[in-house]
């Protein structure tokens, strides 16, 4: 069983990937933490204790940084809706949250456990990063970093950079200059996990709390991403970090080094990954180039058996 803290911006994406992590017996999440990302920090939050309490996945959540280290906040509004998870009326919430920010909730947890523990951050880096900063001494309790970030082809914010890693490339640069274990889910394989109208009724027969929740967050989410890339199908990026988890054999990588671009320019944000060694640079990620995505889907429909039935 891997232990895990889960590092957010619930978002759509983000809610599938916590759906995979909650129950998954192979999996120990010790934590979610939130980030601003999708939307602002208040409503990341929120949606966050939100999917918890609707599939009673109980495990602290803790709220992090607002804002990236040095831009200013961004949010993809036009993806997430207004309230960062459109699509889902939840009931009234109770659950509290942890009375620790985010970044000494990770310090205090990677501290206080006898095994290593890895780290999945599918929004910004800001959390992870001034954690690693404020306290060094974690490094050595964290056994790898799976981060949905960064593209070697194309961004999806501007043509160089992915959402992700350009809400705070400072963060994602102080991550991959941490010597730690990076493994990098990019936009180069998300984009074959598309969640195509067969795939939503597929879960729909589960006919439980989660295929419900995924069913409806799936009709905004796909309506959304149609209206802005012109995809049939959403394609689901942060769930794979987690399915990564459950089956390590359903994603290839390439050992490769990875730098960002911190220039402002317009390359700005971009994950330049030497995938064939032209710089001879020390290797410092593991780089997503190919997914099987038939296993994907029985990972998530399987993930989704295991929450109450209604």
């Amino acid at each position: 069983m891997e232990k895990i803290i889960l590092d957010c911006d619930p978002g759509h994406d983000d809610a599938v990937a916590i759906m995979l992590a909650g129950k998954n017996e192979s999996i120990n999440l010790l934590g979610i933490t939130v980030s601003s990302g999708n939307q602002s920090i208040e409503k990341t939050t929120l949606n966050a204790l939100n999917i918890c309490q609707y599939l009673d996945i109980d495990v602290p959540v803790a709220k992090g940084c607002s804002h990236p280290i040095i831009r200013e906040v961004e949010v993809c509004e036009a993806i997430h809706g207004e309230s960062g998870l459109d699509g889902f009326e939840f009931p009234c919430l109770k659950k509290e949250l942890d009375s620790r920010h985010a970044v000494q909730f990770i310090i205090d947890t990677l501290l206080n456990e006898k095994d290593k523990v890895t780290i999945v951050v599918t929004g910004p880096l800001t959390n992870l990063a001034m954690a690693l900063r404020l306290e060094p001494k974690i490094i050595e309790k964290i056994k790898r970093v799976v981060l949905m970030g960064g593209s070697y082809q194309m961004g999806n914010v501007t043509p160089a950079s992915e959402f992700n890693v350009l809400c705070d490339p400072e963060a994602a640069h102080i991550v991959l200059s941490s010597n730690l274990a990076i493994y990098m889910i990019t936009l180069d394989v998300t984009r074959k996990v598309l969640c195509y109208d067969k795939i939503v009724e597929r879960m729909k027969k589960i006919n439980n709390k989660a295929s419900d929740l995924f069913v409806a967050l799936m009709k905004v989410f796909n309506e959304n991403q149609h209206k802005v890339f012109g995809y049939l199908g959403a394609p689901l990026h942060d769930p794979v970090t987690i399915a990564l988890i459950i089956d390590e054999s359903l994603v290839q990588f390439k050992h490769t080094n990875t730098e960002i671009d911190l220039s402002h320019g317009s390359s700005y944000g971009r994950t330049n990954s030497d995938l064939f060694d032209y710089l001879k640079k020390e290797k410092n990620s593991y780089v997503s180039v190919d997914i099987d995505v038939e296993r994907f889907w029985d990972i998530v429909e399987t993930s989704l058996k295991k929450y109450e039935v209604k």
